[in-house]
């Protein structure tokens, strides 16, 4: 049997899909979910600290946190989805007005291979977003903001508890910023979230992936086509996290916004399957309107159908407020 929203297999007796966390049971009652596995049935008794049903092997899905969407202004919008792949959403974001000519994006994408990777993506942006906002009232610049409110991540993300006796690496993530205030945009990041414009004229990728493959190129050590062939191509080399202390300042750019477009900051849940700026702008365009909330949704349904091989998260700002011509 298959799946109906994702196609992946399912056994006959499953509640929810192990692929895309779908429900299998039509009208499926919220209390009767919350007090059985999400797969087998089984009853809440057979559930371990973990998560994982000792009947079935499941790891059980945290479905308020699957998808999150966020529309602070017409102009301004973002979502957050687990993906078909993933048991947990790792990522997280926020978005913010200060006033009509000042907005602020935060996307972190929680590291899977450290400890409690969910936590540290949610940490950091809460974290990012207060410190930034905080700047910005006492009249710092965009730039200096940046630099306090990514310092302000990493504090929150150091105090995420951690089992010291573990082989894993403490909680880290990514994380991707930017300030709008008008028309100039400032961008800092660590890793390999990413920060678009995206516009009809000329789609720019304004961030530069902290990545071995990256490295790897620059450095002449190996060919484009080596380097992504790699099994390292998508590891990072910088990150958030208690381990980074001493390799904290962020990359910084500022960007003159120069006609309509589209600000997109996201995580390589969508990236991965559209790296190109030009093919990720006609893949925008495809949506079936261009108000912000639904070219999110739309991207986020694009990674999926490519497969969702990870959590996607993305954050949009559109110029004027409008959409813009093709």
């Amino acid at each position: 049997m298959n799946c109906h929203q994702c196609g992946g297999n399912i056994d006959p007796d499953d509640r929810f899909c192990e692929e895309c966390g779908v429900s299998l049971v039509p009208n499926p009652s919220s209390q009767a979910i919350a007090n059985t596995c999400q797969k087998c049935g089984a009853p809440s008794t057979k559930i371990d600290a973990e998560r994982y049903c000792i009947e079935c092997g499941f790891r059980q899905v945290e479905l308020a946190h699957d998808t999150i969407e966020l529309q602070p202004a017409a102009n301004l919008a973002g979502a957050s989805d687990r993906g078909r792949r993933h048991h947990q959403n790792e990522d997280a974001i926020a978005l913010k007005i200060i006033d009509p000519e000042t907005y602020i994006l935060v996307v972190c994408d929680g590291v899977s291979s450290s400890q409690h990777p969910e936590l540290a993506s949610q940490a950091a942006v809460a974290a990012c977003m207060q410190e930034i906002e905080t700047a910005l009232a006492h009249s710092d610049d965009p730039s200096t903001a940046i630099d306090l409110g990514v310092a302000a991540a990493l504090q929150a993300v150091a105090k995420i508890p951690i089992d010291p006796t573990s082989n894993v690496d403490p909680s880290s993530t990514t994380i991707v910023t930017a300030i709008v205030r008008d028309k100039i945009v400032t961008i800092g990041w660590l890793g390999d979230s990413r920060a678009y414009w995206l516009a009809p004229e000329k789609s720019l990728q304004l961030t530069q992936d902290d990545s071995w493959m990256r490295d790897a190129i620059e450095s002449g050590t190996y060919t484009p086509a080596e380097a992504e062939a790699s099994p390292y191509a998508h590891a990072i080399v910088r990150w958030r996290g208690a381990d980074t202390a001493d390799d904290g300042k962020p990359n910084l750019i500022t960007f003159n916004i120069p006609s309509p477009g589209y600000l997109l900051l996201c995580t390589d849940g969508l990236w991965n399957y559209a790296p190109d700026p030009a093919y990720l702008y006609h893949t925008l365009r495809r949506s079936p309107t261009l108000d912000s909330a639904a070219i999110v949704r739309h991207l986020i349904s694009y990674a999926n159908q490519q497969g969702g091989q990870d959590n996607i998260t993305v954050g949009i700002f559109v110029t004027n407020d409008r959409p813009i011509s093709a």
